[in-house]
């Protein structure tokens, strides 16, 4: 009788493509408020000191896994520890993130700075290092950042409530200047995402939650050499090849419909898809060039436990169940019920994978 297969044979295999027993699942900021034991945490500490506390990240970190048994842990952080390490100060009110001195000309990009992830923001890596530590090798562990024009938006704006409007107008009006400030934000998340690997990250996702905000042809100028520069550079980062090829690779965009080819482009070995995007579409498009994650709406965990079960089964349906890590649309919402988070991660495997794997 064949053994089981462990989370991160199945996590990393539907990454590449490979035949597996069922479809991994976890769940975009699965680490959070709609979980009781995260509360109990945050009621003692603030937002940026469970961040910077390795203790208390890699505690909030696991609390998914114990609760939910998901089959991939993300380390607890955000997505502004980089804009903060590069010289931008942060704090993180109950309002939402702020970054002090927001960047609004090429003086204030030339004043960014380059910064060393072993010391400025090793808490980070000392994290994942206690997750690894308490997980052992059967277990993934995900390392994060925000993807250069997401990071841009926020450093552009120095906070966001669904307005990017100056980011934009800086776009169309002062491209060079923009495209300066993606340049040295790509080449300081490249580091950044190679400490975490290094770590003990088996696998990296880059956020773009603007990307909605360009156009293809914007992506295509813009966002996308940077965001291939930064996955480009991983491989070459690491001093073990072998190593550096296990390493899987995820790119999230939210409006990723418009955007699919040129995320193609990126280098990503998964691409994960909003809701918006259909994943038998985007599949028919993509063939098995790369791997999909996602995308069940995240307003579907707000329903019953039917309805859930509805939705995770027509994700698995669209792609055959092979090289599909199940995932939300987007990040669960702080108003779900835990039970429907359950229920969620019980469907994915209870459905059966119906596809042959692809010739590669």
């Amino acid at each position: 009788m064949p053994r089981t297969q462990s989370k991160k044979e199945l996590f990393l295999g539907a990454c590449r493509f490979e035949a597996v027993e069922r479809v991994p699942v976890w769940i975009m900021r699965q680490a959070g408020r709609y979980l009781p034991e995260y509360q109990a945490v945050r009621a003692k500490h603030s937002f940026l000191e469970i961040c910077k506390t390795p203790e208390l990240a890699a505690e909030v970190s696991l609390q998914p896994l114990r609760v939910l048994d998901v089959d991939a842990v993300i380390v607890f952080s955000d997505i502004l520890i980089v804009a903060e390490a590069m010289g931008m100060p942060l704090d993180v009110p109950d309002s939402g993130p702020v970054l002090s001195n927001p960047v609004r000309d090429a003086a204030a990009v030339a004043r960014l700075r380059d910064f060393d992830p072993t010391c400025e923001t090793r808490f980070v890596g000392d994290a994942i290092r206690a997750i690894c530590k308490e997980l052992g090798p059967d277990v993934p562990v995900i390392g994060f950042a925000a993807a250069p024009w997401t990071l841009a938006c926020y450093m552009i704006e120095g906070q966001t409530r669904g307005d990017i409007s100056r980011a934009k107008k800086m776009l169309r009006d002062e491209p060079q200047i923009v495209r300066g400030l993606l340049d040295r934000i790509a080449r300081a998340t490249a580091g950044y995402l190679a400490a975490q690997i290094e770590a003990g990250a088996s696998v990296v996702q880059l956020f773009d939650t603007w990307a909605s905000g360009l156009t293809p042809e914007e992506y295509e100028k813009f966002e996308l050499p940077a965001t291939q520069k930064i996955i480009e550079s991983l491989g070459g980062a690491l001093t073990d090849a072998e190593a550096a090829d296990e390493v899987a690779k995820i790119l999230f965009a939210k409006g990723s419909a418009q955007h699919l080819e040129n995320m193609a482009k990126s280098g990503a070995d998964v691409l994960s898809v909003d809701s918006a995007t259909d994943l038998a579409e985007a599949r028919a498009k993509l063939g098995d060039a790369v791997a999909l994650q996602g995308n069940v709406d995240s307003n579907v965990l707000l329903g019953d436990r039917a309805e859930i079960g509805k939705a995770v089964r027509a994700a698995i349906e669209k792609t055959g169940g092979v090289g599909h890590i199940l995932n939300l649309g987007h990040g669960i919402l702080p108003n779900t019920p835990v039970e429907s988070a359950e229920i969620f991660v019980e469907s994915a495997r209870r459905t059966v994978v119906t596809a042959p794997a692809p010739s590669r």
